[in-house]
Order: structure tokens, then C-alpha cells, then sequence
């Protein structure tokens, strides 16, 4: 298997139609592609389905996916790993490679789409029983995918019920400048007050007054109406 393999298969796939729609739902403007990426019109579905073929093929390939300017073979790339990472009996030294070219590769992860992909689960289920200080590292990074990243790899944490990174890296971004950190922090923020409310509560008693609007939104979405109101408030 090579990532010609995969882009043979991909490319059969291929729509105007579907174009369009990727073009609208990234509020792109004609030959404007988000953040230099290329995208050719393979719907995301198609995509995650035939990750599932590949989930064999060497790290070097996947690697090749990701150096592509169309956007489409990156996402097949991170979602062949994405696949292995959540299947139980993948081998603790693919999941070693596949993280260690999450975090080698992070310039090619440059989308809302791609980060997320790659951090849900590669590297959160990776770094869960690690030391977690790359994470801290990320958060602090000039590069605001690098700071997404930081954030929503803790999501694998938070579903093992362990929110303590979640609520100190987000006191490191919750001042951000960019509308999708803010965005990817508030949806963990939220996820993680699902186990710890009252977690969540301090955290927004002690920054809603000052964190942006977009976060604060993000994270009080669960609440109910009179807390929402209270924090908006703020």
C-alpha cells in the first residue's frame, strides 16, 4: 500500500458538486482556499470510510498524504491514524509513530477540521498515561493550530474522567486572540463541565467577565437558562 494507492482512490471520488459545498461550509470565496490549502470536492464521509482500507499502510506514506497541498489526502492521512488510535489492539508502537508525526508534522495540520482529527484521539490517547508537558508547550506555541491542538487533545482525558489539564491549559488560552482557539477551548471547557459542573462554575466565576464572547458562548452551552444569563451577564 503507498498514499498513491490511497489518492487513486480518492480521486474517483471526486465532485463538482460536492466542491461547492466544501467551498460554502469553509466560507471560502473563489480560488480563495482556506489557510493555502487546495480542496477538490470528496465528501468527508467517503473520506473516513475508506480510511478504514488503509489502516496498514506505513507511517512514510501517511506522511506523504499530509506534505499534499489538496486538503482532502490530508484528511484521508490523519484519518487512517485517527481510526488506529481508537481500536483497542493497535500496538503501543504504532501509536508511538503515528503521534510522534502528529507532533513532527504539525505545519501540515493547519485546519480546524485537521486538528481536531488529529487530537482527539492520536494524541490524547497516546499521552494519557505520559507526562503531559508538550501539551503546555503547544498552548504556549505562536502558532494558534499548535495552541488548538493543545487544547482539544485533551478531550481523550476528559472521557476518562480526568479534567485537570483541560482547566489549565484553558486558563492559558482563555485570553486568546483567535476566534478558533476560543472556539476549541469553550467546546472543552464544556465537555469537561459534563464531568465536574462545578469545576466548570470556578472557572467562569473567576474569567467570564473578561474571556471572549465566543469561549464564554461555547462554554456555558449546557447551562441552564438562568446561569447562562448570569454569565453572559458578567
Amino acid at each position: 500500500m503507498t498514499a498513491k494507492d490511497v489518492i487513486r482512490e480518492l480521486n474517483k471520488h471526486q465532485s463538482d458538486s460536492e466542491l461547492e459545498k466544501i467551498k460554502r461550509y469553509f466560507k471560502m470565496e473563489e480560488g480563495d482556499y482556506s489557510h493555502g490549502d487546495k480542496f477538490i470536492g470528496i465528501r468527508m464521509g467517503t473520506i473516513f470510510n475508506l480510511a478504514k482500507k488503509y489502516s496498514d499502510l506505513p507511517i512514510k506514506e501517511i506522511e506523504k498524504l499530509l506534505e499534499s497541498p489538496i486538503h482532502e489526502y490530508r484528511v484521508a492521512g490523519i484519518s487512517i491514524m485517527d481510526k488506529l488510535s481508537r481500536v483497542k489492539k493497535t500496538p503501543v508502537e504504532r501509536r508511538k509513530e503515528m503521534y510522534d508525526l502528529v507532533m513532527k508534522r504539525t505545519d501540515r495540520i493547519n485546519n480546524w477540521d485537521l486538528v481536531d482529527l488529529a487530537a482527539l484521539y492520536i494524541t490524547g490517547s497516546y499521552l494519557f498515561d505520559k507526562p503531559r508537558t508538550i501539551l503546555y508547550k503547544l498552548a504556549k506555541s505562536k502558532d494558534i493550530w499548535e495552541r488548538r491542538i493543545a487544547i482539544v487533545s485533551t478531550a481523550y482525558f476528559i472521557r476518562q474522567g480526568d479534567v485537570a489539564d483541560t482547566f489549565k491549559i484553558a486558563e492559558m488560552l482563555v485570553h486568546d486572540k483567535h476566534d478558533l482557539v476560543h472556539k476549541g477551548t469553550g467546546w472543552m471547557l464544556r465537555f469537561a463541565g459534563d464531568k465536574d459542573k462545578r469545576r466548570l462554575l470556578a472557572f467562569l466565576d473567576k474569567y467570564a467577565g473578561t474571556m471572549p464572547r465566543t469561549l464564554l458562548r461555547y462554554s456555558i452551552e449546557k447551562l441552564d437558562a438562568k446561569q447562562k444569563k448570569h454569565y453572559m451577564g458578567l
